[in-house]
């Protein structure tokens, strides 16, 4: 059998997940939710529903204005206060002064995991182009869960879960050192 079939073999894939989606349109239309069907959250709903067809939970979610305070504040409460086993964001990735999500996360990363955000850029030309040069998205693990930030169109969210959810049993092995 092939080596790195055995390293995956006793890896779980079910895993309970945080939601957190980054706009500030949103938010001010919907205010704080605990749903995304709620807040017509086209990206939220689609990690929900890929994420709970893997056979994973949701534990939280989170609809956030693009405020580098909230951003850090609904990390921190992810980190440190769910039993979420993976937080997945979407939004505020991107070049615009109010794209503030990377700044606000990575004080809490632990360890990068930069072949997420390569990988996701090399597929992702495909379907954008060169515009694959205006996305920050990154993947990183704090207290012993992982963080993954993806843009907040609804095609980058299904091509980087299409990407992650296959290795999450494998990736959270590492992270939980088993």
């Amino acid at each position: 059998m092939d080596t790195s079939l055995l390293h995956k073999e006793n890896a779980h894939n079910s895993f309970k997940c945080a939601i957190l989606t980054i706009s500030t349109s949103r938010y001010e239309k919907y205010g704080k939710t605990d749903r995304p069907e709620r807040a017509e959250d086209a990206s939220g709903k689609l990690i929900w529903g890929m994420v709970q067809v893997q056979g994973s939970k949701i534990v939280h979610y989170e609809l956030i204005p693009d405020d580098m305070e909230m951003i850090r504040e609904a990390f921190k409460k992810c980190l440190y206060y769910t039993e979420a086993d993976v937080i997945i964001s979407s939004g505020g990735t991107g070049l615009s002064p109010t794209d503030v999500t990377i700044e606000a996360v990575a004080p809490y990363i632990e360890k990068e995991m930069p072949g997420f955000g390569e990988l996701f850029r090399n597929k992702s030309i495909e379907q954008v182009g060169n515009s694959i040069l205006l996305t920050r998205a990154i993947a990183g693990v704090a207290r012993q869960k992982i963080i993954f930030c993806l843009p907040g169109s609804p095609n980058a969210v299904k091509l980087a879960l299409e990407l992650i959810l296959p290795e999450m049993g494998h990736i959270l092995k590492h992270v939980k050192g088993q």
